[in-house]
């Protein structure tokens, strides 16, 4: 989630009849700043559920190297917060995420389009027509084209120089713990603040479709596989129940009531879905288990979280559905005719 300071209206500057208003338009260069970011930092920290913060000074520039010009996003952090938002340490190619005055971290297909190294020096300009030389201390590969191709990471007191911004911050980068509640802590910071705060899941609204298609594709195979495991207990026990077509008639016949009857195959249905929700969730689990947790994954490895099966769930809809297939054989068990069958 970002934190940023709000869209400031353009004033009127001359009032009068509907068609005689003057409006003072902004700059295009002027950037929107947080000049008093250290007061709201405290209180944004202090809420439940944030897991870190990252105030960043960001803007546009070029990586010069000789004749090759690329254009970069560039963001201002604090050296020891580097890796707070996005895990650059934990994804670098070469060098080290060290950010000092004098140094940068670029992307992989960054370094490889301008031929860059660790160690070698890169002049940065930024839209503000101010250029420094920067040594090159680390290369990343995050996986995203974007990041990878067009950012720069440099640290605050280097950004303040480039974009010639004395005091300040551009904005406040916020991990949560909880991703899904990013809606809702946006409105709460947004009320505590007065500041703009954007969820994660403004800008990724194609994103949240296909995961909602994808949890919706997943609830349509859960449901099939209810109706499957219905269909089968039913089976069974219809089947049981005509195989069982004598014992039920000498049950009845010495005085065992329907109720009884229906009782004996309802609680058999339910052991049944029990036991097998039980042994199906716990070897669902132990074969999963091997399969690292997403934050261990190896890139281009198949992470699965293990933690999010809902386990009891699964158990409890296996034996409801059990229980409810069980209600036909039961019913036909309880009709059966103590005459008919004790002599077949």
């Amino acid at each position: 989630m970002t934190v940023e300071a709000p869209s400031r209206d353009a004033p009127l500057l001359v009032t009068g009849p509907a068609s005689a208003h003057a409006v003072f338009q902004r700059a295009v260069g002027q950037r929107e700043v947080l000049r008093t970011a250290d007061a709201f930092l405290p209180a944004i920290e202090a809420l439940p559920g944030i897991r870190a913060t990252s105030p960043q000074i960001v803007g546009n520039g070029f990586v010069i190297r000789g004749q090759s010009r690329a254009p970069v996003a560039v963001t201002g952090v604090a050296p020891e917060k580097v890796s707070t938002i996005a895990d650059i340490a934990g994804n670098l190619v070469a060098g080290e995420a060290l950010l000092t005055h004098s140094t940068v971290l670029i992307g992989k297909t960054l370094a490889e389009d301008l031929g860059i190294g660790v160690g070698q020096s890169i002049n940065l300009q930024s839209d503000r027509d101010v250029e420094r030389a920067l040594i090159v201390a680390g290369i990343f590969s995050l996986g995203v084209d974007a990041l990878d191709a067009r950012a720069a990471f440099i640290s605050l007191a280097a950004a303040r120089t480039l974009f010639d911004l004395e005091q300040g911050i551009s904005r406040i980068e916020i991990k949560l713990e909880d991703l899904n509640g990013a809606d809702a802590y946006a409105l709460r910071i947004a009320a505590l603040t007065g500041l703009k705060a954007t969820p994660w899941t403004e800008g990724n609204a194609q994103l949240l479709d296909g995961l909602r298609a994808q949890a919706n594709s997943g609830d349509l195979i859960k449901a099939f596989s209810l109706i499957t495991i219905v269909i089968g207990v039913a089976s069974a026990l219809l089947l049981s129940t005509y195989r069982r077509r004598p014992e039920i008639g000498i049950m009845r016949a010495f005085g065992a009531s329907r109720v009884f009857v229906v009782a004996v195959f309802v609680i058999q249905g339910t052991l049944i879905g029990i036991i097998g929700g039980v042994v199906g969730a716990g070897l669902g689990y132990l074969a999963l288990s091997p399969f690292p947790i997403p934050e261990n994954a190896p890139r281009g490895g198949l992470p699965i979280d293990v933690r999010q099966g809902a386990y009891g769930l699964a158990i409890l809809l296996t034996t409801i559905g059990a229980m409810v297939a069980s209600i036909l054989p039961a019913r036909a068990a309880a009709r059966v005719d103590p005459v008919e069958v004790i002599g077949q």
